[in-house]
């Protein structure tokens, strides 16, 4: 398996790095791809779990993100792509160091996007990520 190549950081500004991401990265000579389906606070029976608690739904969700990554052999360090879904955008923001600590603790600090939505595929659940990784 390729080691994971050091992406080239691009940031013509600073306020992202608050929340743990480059506006862009360029990577290059990438072998594998690996996209995740959107990952929300569930158990491995798909049961919605912290109903109601946006950090504990949050931290849930990255878990089960790094759980498909380790799965296919990489971590949060190869995501080239994050895009959060919430239903309540001042609850996830003001809960976000609960992916900002994962991501830091990876060293990773992919291109992500957070997208307010009226509803997730589950009653009750407030967030749902998505990531996109290579090698």
């Amino acid at each position: 398996m390729t080691t994971t190549t050091n992406p080239l950081r691009i940031n013509p500004s600073t306020w992202n790095a608050d929340f743990g991401f480059d506006h862009g990265q360029l990577r290059t000579r990438v072998e594998q791809l690996l996209t995740v389906a959107g990952q929300g606070a569930t158990d491995t029976d798909g049961t919605l779990l912290h109903e109601g608690d946006v950090c504990a739904q949050l931290a849930l969700a990255m878990h089960n993100v790094e759980s498909v990554l380790t799965a296919a052999g990489m971590d949060l360090a190869d995501v080239i792509r994050m895009t959060v879904y919430t239903t309540d955008v001042d609850a996830t923001l003001a809960a976000y160091d609960a992916v900002v600590e994962r991501l830091a603790a990876a060293g990773a600090t992919p291109p992500a996007t957070l997208v307010g939505v009226t509803r997730l595929a589950l009653a009750g659940m407030a967030v749902e990520i998505e990531v996109t990784a290579a090698r």
